[in-house]
């Protein structure tokens, strides 16, 4: 296909969707295309500004006019501006509010000059199971998902959960998210292995923002029951409200002293390499990047069967799914994995081979035909 000019839009954080949008942009440029990535600040994973990977930033000014900065409005105003002055092909937006519906503003500006911008839609999770039961939403989301060019969403469990909140009248593409294998491609910190585990422990590790949904409370008393009978230590990496309430519930149940609280890091591939064994008890996930992210480090993942987790795990292969909330099966998962040292090589490799199945250079080329039809049958849209 030709090489074309991409305008991404994304939030630049370290969540999933920033990550996944921040490296398909990355991976697009390395293909030839021209990627303008714009946001409020550098995404976090771009690293430095290479050939065909460009950054606009989005700056919000302060006004007495407004009790909140009216970011979506300066948002649209800046696609319209890299739009014209870098001729882009097409918009790349990541969540449907705001940056579906400003690329939306954008696209009928720029209609009214006789510029025809298609615009593709992700759809990661939070913008539809959180937001969208919102009322106060559900119209601008509904509109956003209706009025974009095509839609992708990364799982099929997130599609069905966009089709059944809202009135949804076009087809959505399911593309998953993915993975880079080379990112894993190295040895594991020995000296990071051991300050976190010095006796020779297990590590077994939870990354997340630390939200209620991620059911930190189930990550301890997993780990709790595993640790008396495979000596192990819970390592914790990310930051949220929920962290200084399970660091109190570690020290009630005795076991702090076997609890590394890390916070938030820039990768988290670091504390992957040296850890036996992943959890992620969430009450939903949209997707489950943490959970593929540990699969492409060689680390089996127990889990809980909802969302699109059941299509990244495979059940007594490369992890184990257990019911939401039933931390007895999910230890006595964990406790068996860690005991059998021939199980536990035999789900390691497992855990490699399923994620390459999300090998971004699968991901990339249906994201490409997504753009390829869109672009050779770009027309002008109003309204």
């Amino acid at each position: 296909m030709k090489k074309l000019k991409i305008g991404f839009v994304c939030y630049p954080t370290f969540g999933g969707s920033g990550v996944v949008a921040t490296e398909l942009g990355k991976a697009l440029a390395e293909k030839g295309h021209e990627l303008h990535f714009i946001t409020y600040s550098a995404p976090a994973r771009m690293g430095s500004l290479k050939q065909n990977l460009y950054y606009h930033e989005v700056h919000v000014k302060e006004y007495p006019l407004f009790d909140y900065p009216p970011y979506e409005l300066v948002l649209a105003s800046k696609m319209v501006e890299v739009a014209k002055t870098h001729a882009l092909d097409l918009l790349h937006v990541h969540y449907a509010i705001p940056h579906a519906s400003a690329a939306i503003t954008a696209r009928n500006i720029l209609a009214e000059h006789g510029l025809h911008l298609p615009i593709v839609t992700t759809l990661h999770g939070t913008d539809i199971t959180l937001l969208g039961k919102d009322p106060a939403f559900e119209p601008v989301i509904a509109h956003a998902i209706n009025a974009s060019d095509a839609v992708t969403a990364v799982s099929e469990s997130l599609k069905a959960d966009t089709c059944e909140l809202f009135d949804v009248t076009r087809h959505i593409d399911v593309v998953h998210n993915f993975i880079c294998p080379s990112h894993f491609e190295r040895a594991a910190d020995e000296q990071f292995r051991q300050a976190i585990a010095p006796n020779g422990e297990f590590i077994i590790t939870h990354i997340s923002n630390f939200r209620p949904v991620k059911r930190l409370e189930d990550v301890l008393k997993v780990f709790h029951k595993i640790q008396a009978n495979v000596p192990s230590k819970l390592l914790l990496v990310g930051d949220g409200p929920e962290r200084s309430r399970i660091e109190k519930e570690a020290e009630k149940l005795g076991i702090r002293e076997h609890v590394v609280s890390i916070g938030k890091i820039k990768n988290p591939i670091e504390p992957l390499l040296v850890s036996d064994l992943f959890l992620l008890p969430s009450k939903t996930e949209s997707f489950g990047l943490a959970a593929l992210e540990a699969l492409a480090a060689g680390v089996p993942v127990i889990a809980s069967n909802a969302g699109g987790i059941p299509e990244v795990i495979e059940h007594e292969s490369s992890g184990f799914l257990a019911e939401v909330g039933d931390v007895d099966a999910m230890a006595e998962y964990g406790t068996a994995l860690l005991s059998d040292a021939h199980m536990l090589t035999a789900f390691r490799g497992a855990a490699r081979q399923r994620a390459w199945d999300f090998h971004v250079m699968k991901v990339l080329p249906k994201y490409e035909s997504i753009y390829e039809r869109l672009v050779e049958s770009a027309k002008p849209v109003l309204g």
